[in-house]
């Protein structure tokens, strides 16, 4: 938050018997191909790529690649396409947005699979994805799936160490998922609102998925106690653990802008609490709140140097990158924030990007802002408010809803802006809730407070 406190898969599961209705343009004997290659591996899977390159003279206006997976691998998430199953038989169309490829152009699309094997007979458009010509393979009869559900009650049981799978968050068996839930004050003001009850009212009474640990620099921060904050923030990360929450680290620099300022600072901050962490499975560590004043060029650079700091201790954990102008993706700024991220990503993977909004500050520009940057980058909302960029002031909740809507669409994550009794209208509880100890129920909300509780505590899709 400014003053004081100032992940794309479009793709939905469609089922279907088939796609008799789905019209294709056949592609071109050798001319067009669709070329697959695994881009990464682990113990129980793989995450593959397909892309397709239009060899032709003429533009390709849709396409289809079918192939069959052995008995054993099967596709989990995916992502800029839209699959049907059939059996170990695997059928991705086009999005409404690329299915057009001009000659001499590409389109790529990806999944995640879970076993040993890879893709067989590959099809696109009913021919060899060679380019080569021959009949189709046969489609199997269509089979009924039953889908178990991970067992555990929490967030954390039922979706253990998250991964970043495209541009999706995704849970341990590849699906991805929406977190929802709050950020705390600034600890060195609010740490009394963030003790045992209030946190049990947060899971369990609000049904959060995710704690944000706001941990503030300077104004009175970190910069004043680092191995008391330290201790504070895995006090925290342990509080969430147990009662089956998310955590998110978030390293609250605000002012000076520029996260380098704080390079040394964070690098030992960062160490020591993926060190002390590492076998938990709830961490995400966000490295930069609102980076202002400052180029994406020295952004990244921030980033490049403490993420291996982190992946030394902690190989797994999601890192969480701030972005230009206050985390606005440049929207504050010249708007540009995207188109440079993309010309000059983060030398990492297993990463995304954060976007901050006020809803009564912030209007279509930065709404248009967010949707094209969850088309095209792994998104992250690791803070709003329905008032103003201040955190006070009157709520926009129509316009908060906006986002939430296309948050839910897209299976964006976000946080909301902040669990405490501060006098600000963004702090959902009133004054004095937090010495009185009275968390539960709704009569010390605040109106922001009583709509972001009924917005978290709608049913979890895991």
């Amino acid at each position: 938050m400014r003053t004081r406190s100032l992940l794309l898969s479009l793709a939905t599961a469609i089922v279907a018997a088939g796609l008799a209705l789905f019209v294709v343009n056949p592609a071109s004997a050798a001319a067009t191909t669709a070329t697959f290659a695994k881009t990464s591996e682990w113990s129980s899977g793989w995450q593959g790529e397909y892309t397709i390159t239009n060899g032709g003279s003429s533009a390709i206006t849709s396409w289809k690649v079918e192939f069959d997976l052995p008995t054993g691998t099967a596709v989990a998430s995916y992502w800029d396409a839209l699959l049907t199953t059939t059996g170990q038989h695997s059928t991705f169309t086009n999005r409404s947005w690329n299915g057009t490829i001009a000659p001499g152009a590409t389109v790529t699309f990806g999944f995640l699979g879970t076993g040993p094997g890879a893709p067989t007979g590959c099809r696109l458009n009913g021919a060899s994805c060679t380019g080569t010509t021959g009949p189709s393979p046969s489609s199997p009869t269509p089979s009924s799936s039953v889908t178990t559900p991970v067992p555990g009650a929490t967030p954390l049981s039922r979706n253990g160490q998250l991964r970043v799978c495209g541009r999706q968050l995704c849970n341990q068996i590849g699906k991805p998922i929406q977190l929802r839930g709050m950020s705390t004050h600034g600890l060195q003001w609010y740490a009394n609102c963030v003790n045992d009850n209030s946190l049990n009212v947060l899971a369990r009474e609000w049904g959060a998925d995710v704690l944000r640990i706001s941990m503030y620099i300077q104004e009175g921060g970190y910069e004043t106690d680092p191995a008391g904050f330290t201790a504070k923030v895995n006090d925290y990360i342990q509080k969430a653990y147990d009662r089956g929450m998310y955590a998110i680290v978030d390293w609250h620099m605000l002012s000076p802008g520029d996260p380098n300022f704080n390079l040394a600072r964070a690098k030992t901050f960062f160490q020591q609490v993926a060190a002390k962490n590492k076998d938990k499975t709830n961490i995400l560590y966000e490295i930069a709140n609102e980076p202002s004043d400052v180029h994406w060029s020295a952004i990244k650079s921030y980033a490049d140097q403490i993420i291996p700091v982190i992946r030394a201790q902690d190989p797994d954990g999601v890192v969480l990158v701030g972005t230009e102008d206050w985390s606005s993706l440049g929207a504050s700024g010249d708007g540009q924030g995207v188109s440079r991220i993309l010309a000059n990503p983060v030398n990492a993977t297993n990463i995304m990007y954060t976007f901050h909004f006020y809803a009564a500050s912030h209007d279509d520009y930065y709404l248009t802002t967010f949707r094209d940057a969850i088309s095209r980058l792994p998104m992250f909302v690791t803070e709003f408010g329905t008032q103003e960029a201040t955190g006070d002031g009157g709520n926009n909740f129509s316009r908060a809803q906006q986002y939430l809507d296309l948050m839910a669409q897209n299976k964006v994550s976000w946080v909301n802006w902040n669990y405490s009794d501060d006098m600000r209208s963004g702090a959902v509880f009133t004054e004095g809730t937090c010495a009185a100890g009275a968390y539960s129920g709704t009569a010390r909300l605040k109106p922001a407070g009583a709509w972001i509780r009924d917005r978290i505590r709608t049913p979890d899709d895991f």
